[in-house]
């Protein structure tokens, strides 16, 4: 019942930028904690950006570059992206961690987005 749906991704020349957005769809859940994470060609993969209610975390190869936000109201995370470097191309899923509340009890889930290609052009 719980649906991330990620949107924005593309191709991008080097040195501009993309905004990617991720909206919890569903009922009887509350964020605790979203993110993204990019699986480059031929790599692992990585986290790219964290926010809960209290911090952001970033990977060191995107400090300064990414910013994720969050709208609370309407369930979306956001990540603005500048600057982009060739090495920043890969599928980038977005991750939330929910409560999902239900009348027998609440649990903690993971829950992930489809992906969506960045493609960063030399």
């Amino acid at each position: 019942q719980v649906q991330l749906v990620e949107l924005g991704g593309g191709l991008v020349q080097a040195g501009g930028s993309l905004r990617l957005s991720c909206a919890v769809s569903g009922s009887g859940f509350s964020i605790n904690a979203m993110g993204w994470y990019r699986q480059a060609p031929g790599k692992q993969r990585e986290l790219v950006a964290r926010i809960n209610s209290f911090v952001t975390n970033y990977a060191d190869s995107v400090k300064g570059r990414f910013t994720i936000t969050r709208d609370n109201a309407k369930n979306t995370v956001y990540l603005q992206m500048n600057s982009l470097k060739p090495e920043d191309t890969g599928v980038y899923y977005c991750h939330a961690d929910l409560t999902v509340i239900l009348l027998t009890g609440a649990k903690i889930q993971d829950y992930w987005g489809q992906g969506t290609q960045v493609t960063v052009s030399s």
